[in-house]
């Protein structure tokens, strides 16, 4: 996958709103990746675009937020989440803000296409692409025709809800059922 963008950022973190300088790394993909410094050794988040952010606005646009100190407000960049949280970071610069929204935008609507050589074209790659299983009849390692084998694991939780509903339901009626024998009134005995 392509780097589209990468550079340092002030971030402010989501709890102490606090400014901190990270690296990001924009891939054409739509991860958008916060590393702790240039080194990109330790992230610190992972936002998939195309799957969770629903706007981006910079510079004046943004309201309610104030820039680290000794920066101007149009240097702000935010991003809005599919679950309401807002990712607050600020540039160096109105125009370096601006240039991380359009990159912002672009990664976040462009789609994906990878190449197969053994077709000679491009395919195109859905957002959930982690879930997607790409089969090529023609390539030659698995010969022409034939069988094809897809060994679908499903996930082990797939049906646990079910499973500790059934649970719960049995240890109520058991306890209901001892109940009766624990209220009985000593006088019987």
């Amino acid at each position: 996958m392509a780097l589209m963008r990468s550079g340092r950022l002030w971030r402010q973190s989501s709890i102490l709103k606090r400014w901190k300088l990270n690296y990001f790394d924009l891939w054409m993909d739509g991860t958008f990746i916060c590393y702790k410094d240039d080194s990109r050794n330790d992230y610190e988040t992972t936002l998939r675009l195309k799957e969770r952010c629903v706007g981006v606005k910079s510079g004046l646009e943004c309201t309610g937020v104030c820039p680290p100190e000794g920066r101007p407000r149009e240097c702000l960049l935010l991003v809005f989440q599919r679950d309401g949280s807002t990712m607050v970071m600020c540039a160096n610069s109105e125009d370096e803000a601006l240039s991380w929204k359009l990159a912002l935008m672009e990664a976040k609507r462009s789609p994906v296409y990878t190449y197969d050589p053994y077709d000679d074209n491009y395919q195109f790659v859905p957002v959930d692409s982690h879930n997607a299983i790409y089969i090529s009849p023609d390539y030659p390692g698995y010969g022409y025709g034939g069988t094809h084998h897809i060994v679908i694991q499903e996930d082990p939780s797939d049906g646990m809800g079910e499973e500790v509903a059934l649970g719960l339901l049995a240890g109520m009626a058991t306890g209901a059922a001892l109940q009766s024998f624990m209220w009985m009134p000593f006088w019987f005995c």
